[in-house]
């Protein structure tokens, strides 16, 4: 009877929150729906999300005329590489910050938040210039760097506050056990910040996979190295867009997104609770 009541109390709410989860999906499922639709249906077929002729038409057109092959192998290189290497930078960066007691950390902690504010298009230019100097530039190792090396500040003071919270006893004992620094560092702290791990790695993973001026910004002489994020732009031709193809692209784009984070997502929440705590 108890719980009869609760639940009866509880079900305004829930209806409440099942209409806004309702009206906030809904943008997302029309474009699942508009994915297996004619052209001539989705734009007379009003806010209906029930295909009447389902077809894959327009989901092979995306893959093989639109370079979407080519666009998804590119961003799989890409995103798997900045996902590494944004992982190995930022924690390694968050460790000496979070744990160690170099001077002038406050200092760096100042200037790491002050250019969590700075616009990217105020920095594509000397970071544009770089690449270049390195000889990178038309290559996916230009992209690469350019995408995992500036604005991941918010991914190292992630790690930061979830060093920052681990007892100073861990570190004691592996001392007296003869751990040195980076022993230290890659057999014990790091396997112990896997919620982190798992943080930055869906951060990580959606703003390259996602990415769109740097890729286009240093693949302007050879589109054939483009990712996805900019691929989509195929669909938007002189006179018209394909519409129904942007669909299926968007769709099949964002699928391994899903897949990554329903993955990780235990390690989500955990990861930012603790960094919070710490």
């Amino acid at each position: 009877m108890y719980r009869l009541t609760r639940l009866l109390r509880q079900l305004p709410v829930q209806l409440l929150l099942l209409g806004f989860t309702l009206i906030w999906s809904y943008p997302f499922i029309w474009i699942i729906s508009s994915s297996f639709k004619s052209q001539s249906e989705m734009f007379l077929g009003g806010i209906n999300i029930i295909p009447k002729e389902p077809t894959f038409d327009n989901f092979v057109r995306a893959w093989e005329l639109a370079n979407f092959y080519q666009y998804f192998f590119n961003s799989v290189i890409v995103t798997a590489s900045v996902v590494m290497l944004v992982l190995v930078i930022t924690s390694m960066a968050g460790y000496a910050l979070g744990r160690g007691a170099m001077p002038g950390k406050k200092l760096i902690m100042t200037m790491l938040i002050i250019s969590m504010f700075l616009p990217k298009g105020f920095t594509i230019l000397p970071l544009f210039e770089l690449i270049v100097g390195l000889g990178f530039n038309n290559t996916l190792m230009g992209v690469i760097l350019a995408e995992s090396g500036p604005s991941k500040i918010v991914s190292i003071l992630l790690f930061v506050g979830y060093f920052a919270s681990l007892p100073k006893e861990m570190e004691e004992s592996a001392t007296i056990d003869g751990a040195g620094y980076f022993r230290m560092f890659f057999s014990i702290m790091l396997p112990l910040s896997k919620p982190i791990l798992g943080t930055v790695t869906i951060f990580s993973f959606i703003g390259a996979w996602n990415a769109f001026f740097v890729p286009l910004t240093f693949t302007l002489s050879k589109p054939s190295l483009r990712t996805l994020g900019v691929g989509m732009y195929n669909f938007f031709g002189t006179n018209s867009v394909d519409w129904t193809g942007l669909a299926a692209g968007a769709v099949m784009s964002v699928v391994p997104i899903i897949i990554v984070f329903l993955f990780l997502q235990r390690y989500f929440i955990e990861g930012l609770a603790g960094s919070i705590k710490g």
